[in-house]
């Protein structure tokens, strides 16, 4: 496999960009490993993944970052996503800038969620000039709050996510932050 250049920005092992449509049956694939998604409320159809990658294009467009489309510099592999978005949902907290990432299992265990993480809190604050960025997940998702931890992120609060509701094993979650000052120093 060739990487998909340009890239808007890379990582010392990664590539980030904008998602293009052959990237559908590949991020589709990963949304409905079961093992995958063991932290969410179910898989996802081709056609949620479809709607999740048109939303993440608009975004970009309007407001210079999403979850990025990952692949791996080596061989131009696709290993999920990583990247910011808006979370909007009602709480005391937003609307705000939230972080996050879902990668391939393949690629678990290589540190790339971290790298990733680390090179988008990176043009979060340098190239965005946001102030400060979120992360939140279930408290059962210890995997992505050990990510949290790594990227020098501080647990600001658990909480029960409106979205979850119906789904009690997901619903308390934790809150990170890191501010650009915090980022900078760590």
């Amino acid at each position: 496999m060739q990487p998909s250049v340009p890239y808007l920005f890379t990582s010392d092992r990664l590539g980030f960009r904008n998602w293009h449509p052959s990237d559908l049956p590949l991020m589709a694939a990963i949304n409905a490993n079961p093992e995958v998604m063991r932290f969410f409320p179910s898989v996802q159809s081709v056609e949620d993944t479809r709607q999740f990658i048109n939303r993440m294009q608009r975004q970009q467009s309007l407001k210079g970052f999403c979850y990025f489309a990952v692949e791996r510099l080596e061989d131009g592999a696709f290993i999920g996503f990583t990247g910011l978005s808006e979370a909007t949902f009602e709480a005391p907290f937003t609307p705000c800038i939230d972080i996050g990432w879902r990668l391939d299992e393949t690629y678990w265990s290589q540190g790339y969620a971290t790298e990733g993480a680390r090179r988008c809190l990176a043009y979060a604050f340098e190239n965005l000039q946001l102030e400060a960025v979120n992360a939140i997940a279930p408290l059962v998702n210890e995997p992505s709050i050990n990510v949290m931890k790594k990227l020098g992120m501080r647990f600001i609060e658990t909480f029960q996510h409106p979205v979850l509701t119906q789904h009690p094993f997901l619903q308390e979650c934790a809150r990170y932050l890191i501010t650009k000052a915090e980022f900078q120093s760590h």
